[in-house]
């Protein structure tokens, strides 16, 4: 290697993800020298501009006008024709070029960031190599996310094989297709593919979809799937690939059962890739393939921390960006903060979609935390009722109190068109721990899909008048007046 001399910065930040964005452009405006090291100039972005959250949103899109489209018969508006997939992804890819010119390696220099392209290797502490030069800074970010996992059985290579890295760049739509893996990609990809026209087959190691969520509230949504005609396999063990369209898997009770595709969808979690860091010439221990970081989200060398998957946490891209305030906040504050994810929430987008915010109630059983859980049907909400979803459901858990008492939400999940949206003041108040009073005296305009959790909170309140505290408010009103 060339003796070329080091360059010195503020900050090196190793991954252009929402993560590394996050850090290095507030570092940035605060006029520090900052040098953020990307793999290829098409990497700026991280995974969720080029093969998640951007492209799929955008496919989703394109899927559920499809699907409304296909259910205006009812209302006497015959559609014919079949998805032109072509199009479908290029409007994908024109959705990514737009958030691009904000996310590149001109914008970013422009910005006052130095970019560098290239495979970072760690050289010493404090010090990183790139393209044959080195360059050091008193602190290091780690923000490289994550890759999908392969799917390793035999006969795999005789398949037409997808994951989230391709899927975006397909040029025709199978007449059907094995989905293997049941959590939120998998679950995605399957019905926005199915609305648009392949029959979809989903299979699983597990009993149910979505595991991280609530099984009541997945349940809801697993009718609404085979509804749409979308076949689902549980507790089963894909063998083999027979050939290039067929496969045989075990159930757990010993059957072997065979099924024919067309291609294959593989969503079975992201493995994180840490070799090329060379992470034992900074002192960085790791165990397994996680590196060991403690709840200031930094490493076994001090100045070396990890911001987005690498930190093996939750793996959403606003994790990434949470990662990311911790991170500044220590940077510029005595008052260190820890990665707590009690107010952590995240969204499937399926149709309908569905949100989970805060603490479950697995994690408040297991701090010790009393809580009480409430439930809200849509069946008699006006909105829902126009809108045909009495379907949905809202289930909140808030802290022991009564009517004279703060309650305040301590967690929830909502199955609904628009759930992400529709639970948003919800996770705010979760966050700031805002008095459910203050959902109780909203005025919501009507019929705004939201007065939902206001009903919610009105049952809750009235559960609160026992005996005693009506016969209390019986003497209120008799005495004024």
């Amino acid at each position: 290697m060339r003796d070329i001399p080091q360059s010195k910065y503020d900050l090196i930040v190793i991954g252009a993800g929402s993560g590394g964005l996050s850090v290095g452009l507030f570092m940035s405006k605060l006029g520090l020298k900052i040098l953020m090291i990307a793999k290829s100039a098409q990497e700026i972005g991280g995974e969720c501009l080029n093969d998640g959250c951007v492209p799929s949103k955008a496919l989703i899109h394109v899927s559920r006008m499809v699907h409304n489209a296909s259910q205006a018969s009812e209302f006497g508006l015959e559609m014919v024709g079949k998805v032109d997939i072509e199009k479908a992804i290029g409007y994908v890819h024109s959705r990514q070029e737009l958030i691009r010119r904000h996310e590149n390696a001109t914008w970013l220099r422009d910005q006052g960031i130095e970019v560098e392209l290239g495979e970072a290797t760690f050289s010493g502490r404090n010090e990183i190599t790139v393209n044959e030069r080195k360059f050091c800074a008193k602190k290091i970010v780690l923000a490289t996310g994550s890759k999908p996992r392969k799917l390793v059985v035999p006969g795999v290579e005789l398949v037409t094989y997808f994951d989230n890295e391709n899927i975006f760049h397909i040029d025709h739509l199978p007449d059907s297709m094995l989905v293997v893996g049941a959590g939120p990609i998998g679950i995605e990809i399957a019905q926005a593919l199915s609305r648009l026209g392949t029959k979809i087959t989903v299979i699983d190691e597990g009993d149910r979809i979505l595991a991280h969520d609530d099984e009541e509230l997945t349940t809801v949504l697993l009718q609404k799937l085979e509804a749409e005609g979308i076949e689902f396999y549980f507790n089963v063990t894909l063998q083999e690939f027979t050939s290039a369209n067929d496969a045989e898997l075990k159930s757990k009770t010993g059957e072997l059962i065979k099924l024919h595709f067309g291609a294959v969808f593989v969503g079975i979690g992201r493995i994180l890739v840490l070799e090329p860091l060379q992470l034992q010439q900074a002192g960085i221990e790791v165990k397994g393939n996680k590196i060991v970081v403690d709840k200031k989200l930094r490493t076994t060398n001090k100045d070396v921390l990890v911001c987005g998957d690498i930190a093996g946490d939750l793996q959403f891209s606003h994790a990434a960006e949470f990662h990311a305030r911790i991170i500044l906040n220590n940077f510029f504050s005595p008052f260190k903060k820890k990665l707590d994810n009690k107010y952590m929430s995240w969204v499937t987008f399926t149709d309908p979609e569905l949100a989970t915010f805060g603490m479950s109630e697995k994690e408040m059983n297991k701090r010790g935390i009393s809580f009480r859980k409430v439930e809200q049907d849509f069946s008699t909400d006006d909105r829902a009722i126009t809108d045909n979803y009495q379907y949905a459901k809202l289930i909140l858990y808030v802290s022991i109190g009564g009517w004279f008492r703060k309650q305040i939400i301590l967690g929830g999940t909502m199955i609904a068109p628009n759930a992400g949206e529709l639970v948003q003041e919800l996770i705010l108040a979760n966050s700031n721990k805002i008095s459910l009073k203050a959902i109780f005296n909203k005025i919501y305009p009507y019929p705004t899909a939201t007065r939902v959790n206001q009903q919610l909170v009105i049952k809750l309140k009235e559960a609160t008048l026992t005996p005693m505290v009506k016969a209390l408010l019986h003497k209120v009103y008799n005495f004024l007046n």
